[in-house]
């Protein structure tokens, strides 16, 4: 069923029974995408179809017609042998298409490369009795990555550094060595862990040492669904502020943080670290929604669904190339002068990551311009422009 949604149609009488029975049979065959709803305009969300997925036509009927086919080819619906599409409509679908250029191009990715890590990662056991619930306690609130395991930890620290810190709790010994590659692949014998465990543990400690690094550097903390997110506030710079970045002679500047449409949005990311196809970290883009009081920012607004669709309406008018500027602003105000950024794994070992993310090179190019001005990238003085409400939400 092919449902054409708006709300002059929704409301009669008639269609809201045809609704109901095409959700009887979706229900009796059973198919839950027996029902493609396709959005023609902003409409209220009816009883049935509020949470089934839609086509959207709004902006473009060629657009949508297309997602019809895809929609229904990815279905499998029957189609009559000897129907045939009208060839005009391909040469109509690819007539305002991007054409593509049998020319490399080099594109920036989301990766910040590990330049170094440490050799090695110790299993450290206490000499004697120790309380665990304590020593546990004390690998989680750490000022360094600590993971407890069976009687003892994993850390990077020397074994002066985990006596001084852990004095409180027990005294310590080191109980074996690895090799911090080799145990991420394979695990060890001696404590018995097995590579899956090995790679989870010291993930958990790495992106530890991300959000410890974070901390340090008084950056707006804030618990998304799955993972921290660490914003720009008013400890690093005001509203409004740019930051400039990139090389010699191609420097350019972006925001953090400003005001529009009543509310602060903050800039910030997510990190998390991987080991394949070498270690990196991977970096989110993040942006967080805040009260305006008078000209800072006030209370952050607690509400995911607010915060999400703030994002929604907020950030919809910006380009790639402004999240590109933004992310390229932000790990210049975490590195500074450095080409590194470096995260603490102990007083003497860290992870030292590049400041500048990994470029990978396409085989075709397109013929978009690759350059804006800073008046392109931020032609709207609140930075976000065309801000417009989701009427249908």
């Amino acid at each position: 069923m092919l449902l054409c949604c708006r709300d002059t149609s929704l409301n009669k009488d008639g269609v809201l029974e045809e609704i109901g029975i095409a959700l009887d049979l979706a229900k009796q065959i059973p198919d839950p995408r027996f029902i493609f709803p396709l959005r023609l305009e902003p409409f209220q969300k009816i009883f049935g179809i509020g949470e089934i997925q839609r086509i959207n036509f709004v902006g473009s009927w060629a657009n949508g017609l297309h997602e019809v086919l895809e929609a229904l080819e990815s279905q499998s619906v029957p189609k009559q042998p000897a129907a045939e599409i009208n060839p005009n409509w391909e040469n109509y679908k690819t007539r305002l298409s991007i054409q593509l250029e049998d020319a490399p191009e080099v594109l920036t990715s989301n990766w910040l490369r590990v330049a170094s890590v440490p050799d090695v990662i110790r299993y450290f056991q206490p000499t004697g009795s120790v309380n665990h619930t304590l020593m546990e306690t004390a690998c989680k609130t750490g000022r360094y990555p600590a993971a407890a395991y069976l009687r003892g930890f994993f850390s990077f620290a020397s074994l002066d550094e985990v006596n001084q810190e852990l004095a409180n709790v027990a005294k310590f010994e080191v109980h074996s060595e690895h090799n911090l590659m080799e145990f991420i692949a394979a695990g060890c014998a001696s404590p018995a862990i097995r590579q899956n465990e090995a790679h989870r543990l010291v993930n958990a400690m790495f992106r530890q040492s991300w959000e410890s690094y974070c901390r340090s550097r008084e950056l707006y903390e804030y618990p998304y669904s799955k993972q921290l997110g660490f914003h720009v506030s008013e400890k690093q710079m005001p509203l409004g502020k740019r930051v400039s970045w990139g090389r010699q002679g191609q420097r350019r500047n972006s925001m953090l943080r400003n005001n529009a449409a009543g509310k602060v949005w903050q800039y910030g990311v997510s990190a998390s670290p991987s080991f394949w196809p070498y270690p990196h970290f991977k970096l989110k883009s993040r942006v967080l929604f805040a009260e305006l009081a008078g000209k800072v920012a006030g209370k952050v607004f607690d509400d995911p669904a607010q915060q999400h669709k703030f994002r929604r309406s907020g950030c919809k008018g910006w380009r790639n190339k402004a999240w590109h500027g933004r992310l390229m602003a932000f790990l210049e105000l975490l590195s500074g002068d450095s080409q590194f950024i470096e995260l603490p794994l102990s007083g003497s070992a860290s992870i030292k990551l590049d400041a500048t993310p990994i470029l990978f090179t396409s085989s075709v190019s397109t013929a978009l311009p690759d350059v804006l001005s800073d008046d392109d990238e931020e032609q709207d003085v609140t930075t976000l422009g065309n801000f417009h409400e989701e009427e249908d939400e």
